[in-house]
């Protein structure tokens, strides 16, 4: 944080915000964004990033492989790629379906690739002077940004990555008074997200912010009804038909490996009319990872998950494809989802791994 040549950045996931405040003594489900974003930079962080704002470009770019997908007649369903443990239960158990994983990198990933490339050239630093740290709220994700895949020119996109709970126990180390923190935002060009990126904290976020923008993309208007209640909730498995222009398109959600085993053998059997299966590792999803405040409160992970509802249903920018930084990233940088620049740095490939049994 204090090396005199490195400038240490820092970004935090979806959930981050709505859980750190209880590893602190604060109640289940206190949105503690802003304040979050000033107890960062007193812990000396010179950039402080939303992985909200890589999660709607993971739409745009996931959202544009699925539609794709479904013209070109490449392998459906799609399936997520966000949660690394899921990824790697397919690399282990399932490596029929690889090819049908999203080549899309994850949030942390894509966020470290941008710092790493576009900031580093619009701000004139090398890149190699750069330390990037991920708030997580995952034990793997420091397995994933470990993965030989996840480099550029053999540079890591993330350097380190801290749990919610690791991040709590810094604070509470430097003295740091989170609740009477100020409110400060996150830092351009990487700070501006929609609410749909904030949804991938909880199961069903991500398909949910998925189809808000695949409709649009591919009808070009708005889905009408934005809250999409049946992929919402805790249920450990939950389903969707959309009609999209004159196609009906068909969405599945499981939290919890065991449920995502049971979709997948449905689909090995023939079942054919899905076409994008969300998969979080962690029942709940990133609410509930193995890097959150351990709390006893029975209602706790079903009170983070009302409370990214609530930033949904009470903001006004709630779709990813109008997120006006991320636009700006393609039109200065990108070009357009699924460019061979954005290949290059926002996507990668998965093999299979072998596995004692």
């Amino acid at each position: 944080l204090h090396h005199p040549d490195m400038i240490c950045v820092v970004q935090h996931a979806p959930s981050v915000s709505v859980t750190v405040g209880e590893e602190l003594g604060l109640k289940a489900g206190n949105d503690v964004c802003g304040k979050m974003h000033a107890a960062l930079r007193r812990l000396g962080f010179k950039r402080v990033f939303d992985t909200s704002f890589t999660a709607d470009l993971t739409i745009m770019e996931e959202g544009s492989e699925l539609i794709d997908r479904i013209k070109n007649r490449k392998p459906l369903p799609l399936l997520s790629s966000c949660s690394p443990g899921w990824v790697k239960f397919v690399e282990e158990f399932y490596p029929e379906f690889i090819p049908n994983v999203s080549t899309c990198k994850s949030p942390q990933q894509m966020m470290g690739a941008i710092i790493k490339s576009f900031f580093a050239e619009r701000e004139n630093i090398d890149p190699r002077k750069i330390f990037s740290v991920s708030i997580m709220p995952c034990t793997a994700k420091k397995f994933e940004a470990d993965r030989p895949e996840m480099k550029q020119d053999s540079l890591p996109d993330i350097d380190a990555v801290l749990t919610t709970r690791e991040l709590g126990r810094m604070l509470q180390l430097f003295g740091i008074d989170l609740e009477n923190m100020p409110n400060e935002p996150a830092d351009s060009p990487f700070g501006q997200r929609s609410t749909a990126g904030k949804l991938f904290g909880a199961t069903g976020g991500v398909a949910e912010a998925a189809v808000r923008s695949v409709y649009f993309l591919m009808t070009g208007k708005e889905l009408p009804i934005q809250e999409l209640k049946a992929l919402r909730g805790t249920d450990p498995v939950k389903e969707a038909h959309l009609q999209i222009g004159d196609l009906e398109v068909g969405v599945a959600v499981c939290s919890g490996l065991s449920n995502a085993r049971r979709i997948l053998d449905q689909v090995r059997e023939g079942r054919d009319d899905l076409h994008f299966i969300e998969v979080m590792t962690c029942p709940g999803g990133c609410i509930a990872g193995g890097g959150q405040p351990i709390n006893t409160d029975p209602t706790a992970v079903a009170k983070r998950m009302q409370t990214l509802y609530k930033i949904d249903r009470t903001e006004q920018l709630r779709v990813s494809h109008q997120n006006e930084e991320v636009q700006r990233l393609y039109r200065e940088f990108l070009g357009e989802p699924n460019s061979h620049k954005a290949h290059e740095l926002l996507h990668t490939h998965y093999a299979a791994r072998k596995v004692l049994i």
